[in-house]
């Protein structure tokens, strides 16, 4: 019996794992989309990168990738990040889970 609690165990905290990288990808898509709007066209990408590898720990902030672009007054920013396999940091499963947010430009007076 111990050894189908363990799995069970290993595949819950797994999932867990999944499901976080989930959040972290969606909440720094966010981030990185809220600052690339407040600046200018020309500091647009260097805010978005930085402000969506803010708030990553190292164990997912290695292989995270931050792209916004800009088309019609719509800033779209795009986090892609690696799924560990069982410790944040270690090894990572082959896929990795993508997050997107979007928001208008600000005007500037």
């Amino acid at each position: 019996m111990t050894p189908t609690i363990l799995v069970t165990l290993v595949v819950l905290w797994q999932l867990v794992l999944v499901g976080y990288t989930f959040t972290l990808a969606g909440n720094a898509a966010d981030e990185a989309v809220r600052a690339a709007t407040a600046a200018a066209p020309g500091a647009r990408q260097g805010a978005c990168q930085e402000a969506g590898l803010d708030k990553l720990s190292g164990a997912w902030a290695g292989g995270a990738t931050v792209n916004c672009t800009t088309a019609g007054g719509f800033v779209t920013a795009d986090v892609t990040l690696s799924v560990p396999l069982l410790f944040p940091g270690t090894v990572s499963y082959p896929f990795d889970v993508k997050g997107h947010a979007g928001a208008v430009e600000e005007e500037t007076d």
